[in-house]
This record gives structure tokens, sequence and C-alpha cells, in this order.
């Protein structure tokens, strides 16, 4: 199966940042050395462009640092989260979207999560002079893009230097890093210690700044039910699926076009890329399985795709009732404009491929049958 575009035809500035570009100094140079320092002459320019601003990261984080850090340790969240999961392409980005026109909650927006430990004293500024260095559509969908929309805190977790394998983004021609993190029972004690720490700092600087209860998606987070759970015992869950044989080629496409505009390394991975994502899914669903027993349906809801695609205000209502959010009244108007709006967007096509679909199948055939695709 394959996308009628093709990552080769992306167009992305030169200078536009990559997600990883908010690194503070400590975090960027362990990750180079633990890559051996292969980057490609190619993207040589990107890597010496980062290292030269890196006096500056540090300097605006300890800034930032001195001037609210006992703020943030000392800020409660002001509700309990709510957490959009779903594999990777699966419709979270539109169902996040979506939740987020209630103006009752904040997300984090992709500057905070791109820039997480000095967002507080650089993103009005940088917003306001900088939307000229990123590209008002995404790569991988033509979905729009900005500093302003909300984005996956997984990347401010890859920035502030936690486990993730979102470092992948960097040197994706090495060894994949990080994938026992996308499952609770993956991480290794030091890792989870640290990735709590950060998360829920980074949760706590959100709340500071808005003051409002927060709406998160990632998808990696899919897998770490037992761990959100735990952490914050009264969050909510909206879990949504999607056919697995459009599932994995637009996955396949949204890590070959992230590559092309993020790496520092230009190669050839394709079987490994493919390993990688059949191997996620797998791991992420067999903890989300085993996670999501005993949570009550008032606090997890599963959706489908396909549904919210074709009827979204009957989707989101369904969702505010489930889980008793309130305030579906206010929101509804929104949610039809929104439909208006989006009405003349299409998703990717892809192409009939009956041996990959039958891999795709086999692959993931528990997924398939548990959420009626086969």
């Amino acid at each position: 199966m394959a996308s009628n575009e093709s990552p080769q035809s992306i167009q992305y500035p030169v200078l536009a940042p990559r997600f990883w570009h908010g690194m503070p100094s400590h975090v960027w140079m362990s990750q180079l050395a633990k890559n051996g320092f292969r980057v490609s002459l190619s993207r040589m320019h990107i890597a010496l462009g980062v290292t030269s601003f890196m006096p500056w990261s540090d300097l605006l984080t300890l800034t930032q640092h001195l001037l609210y850090g006992k703020a943030i340790a000392k800020t409660e969240l002001a509700g309990p989260p709510l957490f959009v999961l779903g594999h990777w392409r699966s419709g979270t980005t539109l169902l996040h979207e979506l939740l987020g026109l209630d103006t009752r909650f904040a997300s984090p927006s992709t500057y905070e999560c791109f820039a997480p430990s000095h967002f507080l004293i650089t993103e009005s500024m940088v917003t306001k002079y900088g939307n000229w260095l990123i590209p008002n559509r995404r790569p991988m969908d033509n979905m729009k893009a900005g500093w302003s929309l909300p984005q996956e805190d997984e990347f401010a977790l890859m920035n502030l230097g936690a486990a993730t394998p979102y470092l992948r983004l960097l040197f994706p021609c090495n060894e994949f890093p990080c994938q026992n993190t996308l499952a609770s029972d993956g991480f290794t004690a030091e890792e989870l210690e640290r990735w709590k720490f950060l998360f829920d700092w980074f949760l706590r600087a959100l709340t500071y700044k808005n003051r409002k209860p927060l709406i998160l998606k990632s998808p990696p987070h899919t897998g770490r039910l037992g761990i959100l759970k735990a952490m914050y015992p009264d969050a909510k869950f909206v879990h949504i699926v999607r056919d697995p044989r459009k599932l994995f080629p637009s996955t396949m496409k949204l890590w070959n076009s992230l590559d092309q505009v993020q790496s520092l390394q230009v190669g050839e991975y394709q079987t490994r890329l493919k390993s990688f994502v059949f191997d996620s899914l797998n791991t992420m669903y067999r903890s989300y399985e085993k996670d999501r027993v005993g949570i009550p349906s008032e606090q997890l809801i599963d959706v489908r795709y396909e549904q919210l695609a074709k009827d979204p205000v009957g989707v989101v209502e369904k969702i505010y009732q489930q889980l008793d959010l309130g305030g579906f009244e206010a929101i509804e108007p929104l949610l039809q404009e929104r439909k208006q709006q989006e009405k003349e967007y299409k998703t990717n096509r892809f192409s009939d491929n009956a041996d990959e679909e039958s891999e795709i199948l086999t692959q993931w055939h528990d997924y398939a049958h548990r959420y009626g695709y086969v």
C-alpha cells in the first residue's frame, strides 16, 4: 500500500526548527555521543547550527528556572487530565483538536513542546514574530500546523531528556532507541522515575501558565495507561482505533516524512522501520489491554476513527456523556463550525496491495479482531 504523495515531494523550509531543537545542551550532547556523532554530511549544517545555539538554550533554561522554578514546583494541576490515546495515524490529532475547542481546558502547544524548558519566557515573542519559521501544513497529512496548535507532549518529554522512542528522529539509521517505553512495564526503574518526574513537571508548568485542566495527546501513552492512571487516579481517557489496513501505510508515511525533514542522517532503513511499526503497535496494545482492566467506563471510552470522521459532533457528544465532562452545549456550535470548515479535507489514499494487507492482518491480528476490523 503506497501513498499517493511521497515524502520526497514535501517542501520544508531550510531554516525551520526541528522538533528536537529545544533540547538543553546536556541532552543534546548525550544523544550525539550515544550515536557516535554519526551525522550525515548533508545534515552536518543542522547539527552545527543546533550546537552553536546550545549556550543560549541553556541560558534561557536557567533563566526560566530562576524566575519560575519554585512557582512551578508548588503548582497543583487544575483538574484531572484528559488523555487522548491511540496508535499513530489513528485520528488522535483530529480528536485532540476537537476536544480542545472546549475553552475550559488547555493543551500544550507546538511551541511549548518544542521548548519545554523555557517556553514561559520565550513563547510570546517567538509565536508573534517567528511564524515564518514553521510550515502551515504538516508534511505527513496536510493538516494545519502552527506554533499555537495542540501538540504531542511526547516531544516535550524528548526535549527534557526523558526516555522515548521519538529519539529515533535524530538518528534513524542507528538502532531505534527506547521502544521498551511503549509499555508500562517496559521501563527500567531509573527510566520510569525520571520519566514521571519530567512529565509531572511539564504538566505543572503548563498549569502554571494556563490555570486550566489539561487535554493531552501522545500515541506512546497508549501503552502507558497503567502509569498514567497511577499518577493521576481521576484522569479520564479517550481511546481511538482505526482500520489497521489504513493505519500501517499511514504510519510508514508518517515516519518517512518526519525522517526526511527532522533527522540528522540519510540512509536506507526501511526493513527495520517496518519491523518497528509492526512491533510498536503490538507492544503498546498488549500493555493497554492489560492496564485497562478495572478502569470504570466513566473514565475510559473507545471510539472509532471512521465514525469520528463521519459524525464528529455525535462522537464528541458521546464522549462528553460517558466521561461526564459536562458543558457539551457550549462546544457543540464550535464543533458544527469545524465540521463545515473541514468538509473539503480528504485523507491520504492508499493503493490496494493484497500481499501487504495480508501481512498487516497477520502481524496485527489481535488488534484487528478486538476492534472489529475483520
